[in-house]
């Protein structure tokens, strides 16, 4: 199967053999994407320097098994300008994508808003908010959708006032603070707020834990390199 021309970014890469690269890429229409790049670190390659991450591509391959092969590579736009905290927040996401998705399986809104948190990090946008973000349409995406408006079990809708333990396997139940557990309670307004998108700077520090706990869990508690660069 010959695949022409689809927008995708490289998500990672890594040596192989002598000359080429392992790429895991993920694109736009056909999700993530185990590819071959023949002869990509010699001297001569027309693709040197090219098959990094966040630059925005348009890639062809053949595909025959697991692993593609690939033909073509060119680049679209400048790379986005990340340095610091927000390349740390770039390879988190990548990290997140290659640990998540399935390969082959397209998920096309996850990658317009990848797009669009890699134009973000760029223009001084609070970065905690975005990454939220993020890693809901993520576990969305990978089959492990949140419940953001009822309790679990009950129609009941998700009060601002009330405090809830996030059961990942269920979703919010609501608890009362002092009964033990305290540090794992998320406040409703703060789940709400995760719905929307609207984040306010009170609601981070519980979202950011909510989330590491959702992560952890679904990957096993296998940690995520990553994370280890903003510390």
């Amino acid at each position: 199967m010959r695949i022409s021309l689809q927008p995708a970014y490289i998500l990672h890469s890594r040596p192989y053999r002598e000359s080429s690269l392992l790429l895991e890429a993920m694109g736009r229409e056909h999700g993530r994407i185990g590819l071959v790049a023949r002869g990509a670190r010699g001297a001569r390659s027309r693709w040197k320097n090219m098959l990094q991450p966040f630059r925005p591509l348009l890639l062809s391959w053949t595909q025959r098994g697991e692993l593609g092969t690939l033909t073509g590579a060119d680049q679209v736009a400048s790379p986005p300008a990340l340095a610091g905290e927000p390349l740390f927040c770039g390879l988190y996401a990548n990290e997140l994508m290659i640990r998540f998705l399935q390969r082959s399986d397209p998920h096309p809104g996850l990658f317009d808003y990848y797009q669009k948190l890699l134009t973000q990090l760029t223009i001084g946008d609070e970065l905690q908010p975005l990454l939220r973000i993020f890693e809901k349409q993520l576990l969305e995406s990978a089959g492990f959708g949140m419940q953001l408006e009822h309790e679990h079990g009950s129609e009941r809708p998700i009060s601002a006032n009330a405090w809830y333990l996030y059961v990942p396997e269920s979703g919010p139940i609501r608890h009362e603070r002092g009964r033990g557990q305290d540090e794992k309670l998320v406040s409703g307004s703060a789940l709400l707020a995760l719905k929307s998108g609207q984040i306010e700077e009170a609601n981070l520090k519980e979202l950011k834990q909510l989330m590491r706990r959702l992560i952890r869990n679904h990957l096993g508690g296998k940690p995520i390199a990553s994370q280890s660069l903003f510390s």
